[in-house]
């Protein structure tokens, strides 16, 4: 159930950043308040998780599919590069976060 929290934690770290991007400097209402509310609830959620998981192995487990995850929709969705060498650099995020999960945890 931990790992579950921390999974949904991510995805909502990949939320809370674009919602800031779009959000222009907390100059836009709606997208600030996105922004925040779903940083504190990934926040929270990554705590609880915090109960039973390594602080370690979790916090870069969190980060490393929240970058991924932030990555990807900036290529996606944003028209940012998606050079060969950022993909293998994803790719090594990646296969960072499933060996910290597969040993760490």
């Amino acid at each position: 159930m931990a790992w579950i929290l921390v999974l949904v934690a991510a995805l909502l770290e990949i939320v809370w950043a674009l919602a800031l991007k779009q959000a222009d400097g907390f100059s836009r209402l709606w997208p600030s308040v996105l922004g925040v509310t779903t940083a504190l609830l990934s926040f929270v959620l990554l705590s609880i998780a915090l109960r039973t998981l390594p602080v370690g192995t979790a916090y870069a487990v969190w980060v490393g599919l929240g970058a991924l995850g932030v990555a990807l929709a900036g290529i996606l969705t944003l028209g940012e590069s998606a050079s060969a060498v950022r993909l293998v650099c994803l790719m090594l995020i990646l296969i960072g976060v499933v060996g910290l999960r597969a040993t760490g945890g």
